[in-house]
């Protein structure tokens, strides 16, 4: 049920609230009271979906009441209940972080909307926070050896600045996963990480993708429509695979990391951005401009900070450990026992040549569960890893 709190010192108005309230939803428990103080006291003691306050009040007012409820809990949604004289207060404490406000007399349509649209929010901010912890596990970056110690240690180091990383190291060794932990230990962790894979978007699309258009600029561009680096505000853009961009749309980039502006495709219009770039790539960018493909004023821009992850066959102790931990998530994913693996098993594969780094160990442990005995032997590596 949603928990909702109404402060309000006339009880004829709060009786009102209650009821039409009560009448709209038997999912809404409802509970009363009659002035600032007696609902902070309440808000300290119990948890609440959301709160209705009257802005003026004897003892503490709504605005008094708004700031000392966020110090104690934030997370809660204020509606704040405004006489015809309150209106100019009740417009300020939305920028004291209340959700909305409605006039005496309330509208019924009106305030059950607000209502409505208050509980799905905080609903949908708990949902986002449950995601982010499940998101945090799934870029978990496994392993004990120096050379990911190193990049731990630099994240740590890098992730509260705004600085611009470039992440190198060839495919499947996981890049995205120190792109990810970036964003999620820095301040702008709160705010999207939007990732753009640059090698899957065609040419003439990516600028599009990016920056977005405005209708008509070609000719599937039937409305408006804002790019990655919009739906990034305040938070981070991941540009994986930077080293297959075009050149058009690398100087669109540089404009964006020069000026904090971005223009959508067809129009001449400048946006505002606040985004932190990361970038990927598996290519030799030094290579890629010698041979005119990629732009060096760019690639300055990019490098300020190099992060290499390093190839699986240049951190063989981490296999046991990763091993582990691919066995565990799949035995999770699939709703069965976690296998083991045998000493030899492993030592077996600690020896392959690992072309395809993590991730093809991670297909491969995949299939020896599948396919290998209650312990996975060592003739089950042999018979099943295929190398």
């Amino acid at each position: 049920m949603s928990k909702i709190l109404v402060i309000e010192d006339e009880s004829a108005i709060r009786r009102v609230l209650v009821k039409i309230l009560a009448e709209e939803s038997d999912s809404y428990n409802v509970l009363e009271a009659e002035d600032g103080l007696q609902g902070i006291e309440t808000i300290k003691k119990e948890d609440f979906d959301l709160v209705l306050c009257d802005i003026k009040m004897p003892k503490m007012d709504g605005v008094e009441v708004l700031e000392a409820a966020k110090k104690i809990k934030p997370e809660i949604p204020f509606i704040m209940i405004s006489g015809h004289g309150d209106l100019d207060t009740a417009v300020n404490t939305m920028r004291l972080g209340a959700f909305d406000y409605i006039s005496k007399p309330p509208d019924l349509n009106r305030l059950l909307t607000t209502v409505r649209n208050a509980l799905d929010k905080k609903e949908l901010v708990a949902e986002n926070k449950i995601l982010k912890k499940k998101v945090s596990k799934n870029y978990e970056m496994i392993g004990e050896s120096e050379e990911i110690g190193t990049i731990k240690e630099m994240i740590e180091k890098v992730a509260p600045t705004d600085a611009r990383v470039l992440i190198t190291g060839s495919n499947g060794t996981g890049k995205e996963l120190v792109a990810h932990w970036l964003h999620q230990k820095s301040p702008r962790s709160a705010a999207p990480f939007v990732e753009v894979n640059c090698a899957a978007i065609p040419s003439e699309l990516i600028e599009s993708e990016l920056f977005g258009h405005v209708k008509g600029a070609f000719t599937s561009a039937v409305k408006d429509r804002a790019g990655k680096f919009e739906a990034a505000n305040q938070g981070t853009i991941f540009l994986d695979e930077i080293g297959d961009m075009s050149l058009s749309a690398q100087a669109k980039v540089l404009r964006a990391l020069q000026e904090n502006k971005i223009s959508r495709v067809g129009s001449d219009k400048d946006i505002k951005v606040d985004v932190r770039v990361l970038a990927a790539t598996n290519k030799d960018l030094k290579k890629e401009i010698e041979e005119g493909k990629f732009r060096e004023d760019l690639y300055h821009r990019l490098a300020v900070i190099l992060i290499k992850v390093p190839a699986l066959n240049d951190r063989r102790n981490d296999i046991p450990l990763l091993i582990d931990h691919f066995s565990k998530k799949i035995a999770s994913e699939q709703g069965t026992a976690q296998k083991a693996f045998s000493k030899k098993a492993i030592d077996l594969l600690k020896g392959y040549d690992w072309t395809g780094n993590v991730r093809e160990l991670r297909n491969v442990v995949e299939r020896l569960i599948i396919l290998g005995g209650k312990e996975v032997s060592e003739e089950d590596v042999k018979l099943f890893a295929s190398k």
